[in-house]
């Protein structure tokens, strides 16, 4: 079992199949914006067209920062995403992670594109 700093850092850095087995089966994942994801079926499907999605992208984080408390976590990050084709996007996003019982319980994401020079 992972710890809470260690999936927050996992999801956030799309690295989601670590953090299947620690999402509850209530789960709910707010997109700031835009739909909320609910239940753990439907956001292990929405993370795996997300790494669909990214599989010819090479993604750098320029910002990774974590501040981890004893039931929620956030992340706060800036990655550029490089596409097959060159095409560049930078994107700000900050991950809010409550827990309840060591198992994800909500994701809060806020993101905004940046300009494509944006380095941090």
């Amino acid at each position: 079992m992972s710890t809470p700093h260690e999936l927050a850092e996992a999801f956030s850095g799309h690295r989601f199949r670590e953090t299947y087995d620690q999402l509850s089966p209530e789960v709910r994942w707010v997109l700031v914006g835009g739909p909320t994801i609910v239940g753990r079926d439907e956001v292990v499907r929405t993370c795996e067209e997300t790494l669909t999605e990214l599989a010819d992208t090479t993604t750098e984080f320029s910002r990774f920062l974590t501040i981890a408390g004893a039931e929620a976590v956030a992340v706060d990050a800036v990655g550029r995403y490089t596409a097959a084709d060159g095409t560049t996007s930078v994107v700000s996003s900050c991950d809010l992670y409550e827990f309840d019982d060591d198992l994800i319980s909500v994701i809060t994401s806020y993101t905004v594109e940046l300009p494509a020079t944006a380095d941090s």
